[in-house]
């Protein structure tokens, strides 16, 4: 199944559905009190639902990318060398056509990407997705009430697919409240709201279907999955609890055919803020790092090492003059805890270590031959960060 960077669906009714037809096969006996009773928890649901979608709503912004000039005739020249085109256009078609347009201020501009935001600042910054911007030479920022706005300032980062867009208004702008994703539990009731295919301020309702998801797409951060519709034209817009807070940004979707299938994903929150400071103070994300190569610890290597599978992060080679040898970590060692949270795979260690301050010390636990050992790190930037 393909996993794509991207109406309503059908849980609430089935749910009020349930309750009604359960209430119509119960006994006779107390029947309309049962029915009655359904409605209401039905009700209470589709209030809560209501004051989630009201409550954000008015956060949620829809995001108009413009490609820049290179990147549009970058696409016109991609167009042109695929094979499926070759048999539809004239042999000279890229001499002819890309001729025409060596100044590439004459290549028209058209939209290369509808996205969704939420802002999250008053002064005017605005977070979405880092695909939802990529490229662009201009950005629109449209609001549900015809307002539009070109934003000023764009920063992005690639690793994460987050970014933020800041645009300057005469008047401070309703912001979304933040959540706690650490909180989220699993079944959890979420709505994401978005313009999906350009349809503004949409909302879709669902659960949270699992934690700790990865994708390929999304190089750093573990993301939440989600059932609530999530189409082309979400992305960048808010994953919301019944309180109102946003939970998540909605990033990806699982599909085999490029549509909603029930599975999407969503940023959790705490990582987008954490992303999103950085931006903001530094213009770019700053990572900490402890200079390892890592693996999963497989079966195999678990019962060469003596301990169980999954039970920790399997160091293959440590890095000379890194946090990590300074640290006195070796190869073969398990990383089993990392400031004081268990670690079972690589994902989990990477999360965990680039968030924490930059030059602060970080306990962390390693098996090494049998035993357990706890050393103490100070973490240094990733270079390049």
């Amino acid at each position: 199944m393909k996993v794509q960077l991207v109406q309503a669906n059908w849980t609430i009714l089935a749910l009020i559905m349930n309750y009604v037809l359960w209430g119509i096969s119960a006994p006779l006996v107390g029947e309309d009190a049962d029915v009655q009773q359904a409605i209401r928890q039905a009700q209470a649901l589709s209030r809560a639902f209501r004051h989630a979608a009201e409550t954000t709503t008015p956060a949620v912004v829809t995001l108009i990318a413009t490609a820049s000039a290179e990147e549009r005739r970058e696409t016109l020249k991609r167009l042109l060398e695929d094979p499926r085109m070759r048999p539809l256009l004239p042999e000279d078609a890229e001499d002819q056509w890309l001729g025409d347009f060596s100044d590439t201020d004459l290549i028209p501009e058209t939209p290369s990407q509808v996205g969704s935001g939420v802002i999250i600042e008053a002064s005017g910054v605005v977070l979405t997705n880092h695909h939802v911007v990529e490229g662009a030479s201009k950005v629109l920022v449209r609001f549900s009430d015809g307002r539009e706005y070109v934003a000023e300032e764009v920063k992005s980062d690639p690793l994460s697919d987050l970014a933020i867009v800041r645009i300057a208004t005469d008047a401070p702008l309703k912001t979304a409240a933040l959540g706690d994703s650490s909180q989220v539990q699993i079944g959890d009731w979420v709505i994401a709201i978005g313009s999906p295919f350009e349809l503004e301020t949409t909302v879709s309702a669902g659960i949270i279907s699992a934690e700790g998801r990865g994708i390929e797409q999304i190089h750093r951060g573990r993301l939440l999955q989600t059932d609530a519709a999530i189409n082309p034209g979400n992305s960048g817009g808010p994953l919301v609890d019944l309180e109102g807070k946003v939970v998540g940004i909605n990033t990806a979707i699982a599909s085999s055919h490029g549509g909603y299938q029930g599975i999407g994903f969503a940023i959790p929150i705490n990582r987008a803020r954490w992303v999103a400071d950085e931006l903001l103070q530094h213009g770019r994300v700053r990572r900490a790092y402890l200079g390892i190569r890592i693996e999963e610890l497989t079966s195999a290597a678990a019962e060469q090492l003596q301990v169980a599978p999954r039970s920790g992060v399997y160091i293959r080679e440590v890095i000379a003059g890194s946090p990590a040898e300074k640290a006195g970590l070796r190869t073969n060692d398990v990383i089993v805890e990392f400031a004081g949270q268990r670690v079972r795979g690589p994902r989990d260690l990477q999360d965990v270590v680039e968030v924490q301050p930059i030059g602060s010390d970080q306990p962390l636990k390693v098996l090494r031959r049998g035993t357990t050992e706890e050393l103490t790190v100070t973490l240094e930037p990733l270079p390049g960060s």
